[in-house]
């Protein structure tokens, strides 16, 4: 026979919520809550939110020549990038081969500069002066070893005939808050 303190004791062990516990779940409710309550937000309506950028003319597809990076400025006259003919496909990359990218060279990590360290034998830009943090060009500027933990601001082209047009930065420059 089970007496009312035993019950008790076991109420105490099983039935009360710790601190953590309840803290997570009203955390979790409250989160649940917002995305499927207000509009915009719900889970099947989510969204990349992107910049928008002016559509400049950075160069002419003829004029470049496989792993020889040409520099640029974009989306500000402030802002060096590189515009790379790979020579093998690349993700976002434009052109015949989908080969041509282009990406702001400076190091995601510490702003170290990568402006000179494309190995054209791996497709990448590194290693960074500061960490060695290494980029794959041909996947989007993902980071390859290294410190760094943020892929490099790709610079999105388009083609037009021959020319070729930056017309948006996927990711945010080092050192600033907004790339415009």
């Amino acid at each position: 026979m089970v007496n009312n303190e035993d019950k008790e004791k076991e109420c105490l062990t099983n039935c009360l919520t710790t601190r953590r516990q309840f803290l997570f779940m009203s955390g979790a409710a409250t989160a649940t809550i917002l995305l499927t309550q207000i509009p915009g937000l719900g889970l099947s309506n989510a969204f990349a939110v992107v910049a928008k950028y002016p559509r400049q003319k950075i160069g002419k597809l003829s004029a470049l020549k496989q792993d020889m990076p040409v520099t640029f400025s974009y989306p500000s006259k402030d802002v060096k990038n590189i515009l790379v003919k790979l020579g093998a496909p690349a993700g976002a990359g434009i052109g015949k081969g989908k080969d041509v990218v282009a990406f702001n060279p400076v190091c995601t990590h510490m702003g170290g500069n990568l402006e000179k360290a494309y190995h054209a034998e791996y497709k990448v830009l590194g290693q960074c002066p500061f960490h060695l943090s290494t980029f794959d060009l041909t996947r989007h500027g993902i980071i390859v070893s290294g410190h760094a933990t943020e892929s490099l601001p790709q610079i999105e082209l388009e083609l037009e005939g021959d020319d070729i047009y930056a017309t948006g930065v996927i990711g945010l420059v080092y050192g600033r808050n907004s790339n415009i």
